[in-house]
């Protein structure tokens, strides 16, 4: 887990402005999962391999789990085989916001919904894969929702 958590930082950014999605901690653990309440509030991970977008190949954008808000595009997804789902870019420079984790025994770059501050992932640099930024977002898939643009796709869980 991170030094800092969404819910130990409240609306708070790292830049000390207030995110523009605010709700109680009662409100978010009413209405995530105790799984999605986790990682996106306690900066928690789930397991490689397991979500539901690790491997999706559907066109479309990714959603914050939490808030709504729209994070990434399906044209900024690559195969990492890291167990989790990856991109090169965020959908906005300003959609996510970013803070220095230095749990887990090294310095790591966490990556946050810019909207409401739930816990997505982390970004790495300098991996070597073959992407246009050469950064690898690699974010929980149950941080995301995602929305399909093809008529013909089924509506994925929310």
């Amino acid at each position: 887990m991170s030094q800092s958590t969404p819910r130990q930082d409240g609306g708070t950014r790292p830049d000390g402005t207030e995110y523009e999605v605010q709700k109680s901690e009662d409100f978010w653990a009413s209405q995530l999962t105790p799984q999605e309440y986790h990682v996106l509030r306690e900066a928690g991970t789930e397991a490689p391999f397991v979500g539901e977008f690790t491997d999706t190949k559907a066109e479309g954008s990714y959603s914050c789990r939490a808030c709504g808000a729209e994070l990434f595009r399906s044209s900024g997804k690559f195969d990492s085989h890291c167990g989790w789902p990856s991109f090169f870019e965020p959908l906005a420079k300003d959609a996510v916001v970013y803070l220095k984790d230095a749990s887990m025994g090294r310095v790591r770059t966490e990556v946050r919904c810019a909207s409401c501050g739930g816990h997505l992932g982390h970004v790495f640099e300098g991996e070597g894969y073959n992407t246009p930024t050469d950064l690898r977002y690699c974010i929980n898939s149950i941080s995301l929702k995602m929305n399909p643009t093809s008529a013909n796709a089924p509506a994925l869980p929310a």
